[in-house]
C-alpha cells in the first residue's frame, strides 16, 4: 500500500476492529447478573460459561484460521471473520435461553479467532518497519480503550436499557466495519503455498488447549490436575507430527530457527501470566478488605487500563528507535515492581499506595506489550504474519488462564473450597492474596530475563521494505 492515506485507512479499521472484543468481553461481564436474573439460570457454572466458551473457541480457532489465511488470503479470513461477529451478536441479541446465549457466544469465539488470526498480520503488512512499533502501539491503545469503556457503557446500556442492546450495538459496529475493511483493504490472495491441509494437526492443537485450559480453571480439584497432565503430553504429541507434517497448522520450526521470535512469545506468556488475576485480587481486596462497593473498585481499577491505552502509543513508537528487546525488558521489569508493591499490601495501606502500584502496573504493561508485539511481527517473514499475529492473541489468552488458574491453586491452598465469607476477618483471604502477588512478582521477574535472552532484532532488518497490502 503505497498511499499514506490508504495505510492510515487500514489503520483506522485494524483499530476499530481492536477495540470490538475486548469491549465485548468487559461489557458483557458487567451484565452477568442481569442475564441470570433475566433467564433465572439454574447452575451458577452456566454463566461462568458465556465466558469460558468464547475463550475456549477462541484460542481454539485463532492458529488454524491463521493458517487459512495464509492460503486463502488475510482479507478473506478478517471480513468473514467480522461477518461471523454480526451473525453471533444478532443471535446473542435475541437468545431465548442461556443454552442459546452460551452456544452464540462460542460462535462469536470462532469470529473473534478469524479477526486475531489475521489482524495484526494485515497492520504489519501495510506498514514499513520504522514505523510499525509505532501503529502496533495505536492499536493496543484502542484495544485498551476497549478494556476500560466496556464495564462502564456496558454497565450504562444495561441499567438504562437491556444487555441485548450490547450485543444488537456491536452487531451494527461490526457490519460498518466489514463493509469498510471490503471496500479499504485490497486482496492479495494466497501467501503460502497450497498443499493438505493439516487437519490432524488442528485436531491435536484443540485438544491440547481444551485439556490445558480446562485443567488451569480448575487447577485446585484432582480432575484439573489430570486434565493439565493430559494437555502436556497432548502438546508433545502436537509437536512430535507438526515437526513431521509438510504443511503445518502451526510452524513449530520457526520456533526453533528464529530466537527473537520463541523468546518474545515466551516473554508475553509470562507476563500475561503474571498481570492475569490482578483485577480479580484487587477487586476482592477493594471491596472485602477496603469496604469499597463494585463501583468504586472498578472506578479505581481503571487507572491501570487507562494509562496502559495512554502510554502504548509512545512505548511503540520507542520500540521504532530502539531494540524492542531493551523497552520491553524495562516494561517488564516496572511490571515486577508493582506486583512487588502488590505482595506488600495489608489491611492498612493507605489507598494512594494501592493506586501508585496500579500506576506502575499500566506504565509497565503499556511499555512492554507495544514493543514486545512489534519484536514478534517483526521477526518473521511476509508468509508467516498469520502465524505470529495468531501467536500473539494465543499467549494473551493462555497467559490470562494461567495466571488465574495459578491464583485459584493459592486461594484453594489457603481457604480451601469455602467460599469467601461476607464480613471479616479476612485473614486467609489477605495471606493469599499476599502469597498469589509475590508468585506473580517472581514470574515477572523470570519474564525478564526471558525478555533479555531474546538478542537484537534490527541486524539484517534495517532495510527492510514494508510488503504492500494494496495495489495502487
Amino acid at each position: 500500500m503505497k498511499s499514506v492515506n490508504d495505510k492510515r485507512l487500514v489503520l483506522i479499521i485494524i483499530c476499530m476492529t481492536a477495540f470490538t472484543t475486548p469491549f465485548l468481553t468487559t461489557s458483557v461481564n458487567i451484565a452477568l447478573p442481569t442475564i441470570n436474573t433475566d433467564f433465572a439460570v439454574p447452575d451458577q457454572a452456566l454463566l461462568n460459561w458465556l465466558v469460558t466458551g468464547y475463550l475456549l473457541t477462541a484460542a481454539i480457532f485463532v492458529v488454524p484460521f491463521g493458517h487459512i489465511a495464509d492460503r486463502y488470503g488475510l482479507k478473506k479470513v478478517f471480513v468473514t471473520g467480522l461477518v461471523v461477529i454480526v451473525v453471533s451478536s444478532i443471535l446473542c441479541a435475541m437468545s431465548s435461553s442461556i443454552l442459546m446465549l452460551i452456544a452464540s457466544r462460542a460462535i462469536e469465539g470462532v469470529g473473534s479467532a478469524m479477526i486475531f488470526g489475521t489482524s495484526l498480520a494485515i497492520l504489519t503488512s501495510a506498514y514499513p518497519l520504522k514505523e510499525r512499533g509505532k501503529v502496533l502501539g495505536i492499536n493496543m491503545a484502542v484495544m485498551y480503550g476497549g478494556l476500560s469503556l466496556g464495564p462502564s457503557l456496558g454497565g450504562f446500556i444495561t441499567h438504562f436499557g437491556s444487555w441485548r442492546l450490547i450485543y444488537a450495538g456491536i452487531a451494527l459496529y461490526a457490519l460498518v466495519v466489514a463493509l469498510l475493511a471490503s471496500w479499504k483493504i485490497a486482496d492479495e490472495g494466497p501467501i503460502a503455498k497450497t498443499g493438505r491441509f493439516d487437519l490432524s494437526g488442528t485436531v491435536l492443537y484443540g485438544a491440547v488447549l481444551v485439556s490445558l485450559i480446562l485443567g488451569l480453571s480448575s487447577l485446585q480439584e484432582t480432575i484439573g490436575v489430570a486434565l493439565f497432565g493430559l494437555g502436556l503430553v497432548l502438546m508433545a504429541v502436537f509437536f512430535w507430527w507438526e515437526m513431521r507434517h509438510t504443511n503445518p497448522v502451526l510452524k513449530v520450526s520457526v520456533f526453533r530457527k528464529n530466537k527473537v521470535f520463541m523468546f518474545s512469545n515466551l516473554a508475553a506468556l509470562i507476563n500475561y501470566s503474571a498481570n492475569g488475576a490482578v483485577a480479580f485480587m484487587l477487586s476482592l481486596y477493594l471491596q472485602k478488605i477496603y469496604g469499597f462497593d463494585a463501583l468504586t473498585a472498578g472506578l479505581i481499577l481503571i487507572v491501570q487500563t487507562v494509562l496502559m491505552a495512554v502510554f502504548s502509543p509512545m512505548t511503540g513508537k520507542l520500540s521504532d528507535r530502539l531494540e524492542p528487546r531493551i523497552v520491553a525488558s524495562a516494561g517488564m521489569s516496572i511490571c515486577a515492581i508493582g506486583l512487588v508493591l502488590f505482595a506488600m499490601l495489608s489491611p492498612g495501606t493507605p489507598l494512594w499506595l494501592v493506586v501508585a502500584s496500579l500506576m506502575f502496573l499500566g506504565i509497565g504493561i503499556a511499555f512492554f506489550a507495544s514493543p514486545n508485539t512489534n519484536a514478534i511481527m517483526s521477526s518473521v517473514e511476509k508468509s508467516e504474519y498469520a502465524m505470529a499475529s495468531s501467536m500473539v492473541s494465543t499467549m494473551r489468552m493462555i497467559g490470562g488462564i494461567l495466571g488465574l488458574g495459578i491464583t485459584n491453586l493459592i486461594f484453594t491452598y489457603f481457604m480451601g473450597h469455602a467460599e469467601i465469607p461476607a464480613t471479616g476477618p479476612y485473614d486467609l483471604l489477605m495471606k493469599s492474596i499476599q502469597v498469589a502477588f509475590a508468585v506473580m512478582a517472581g514470574l515477572c521477574i523470570v519474564g525478564v530475563g526471558l525478555s533479555l535472552a531474546r538478542g537484537n532484532l534490527r541486524k539484517a532488518e534495517a532495510t527492510q521494505i514494508a510488503h504492500p497490502i494494496k495495489k495502487p
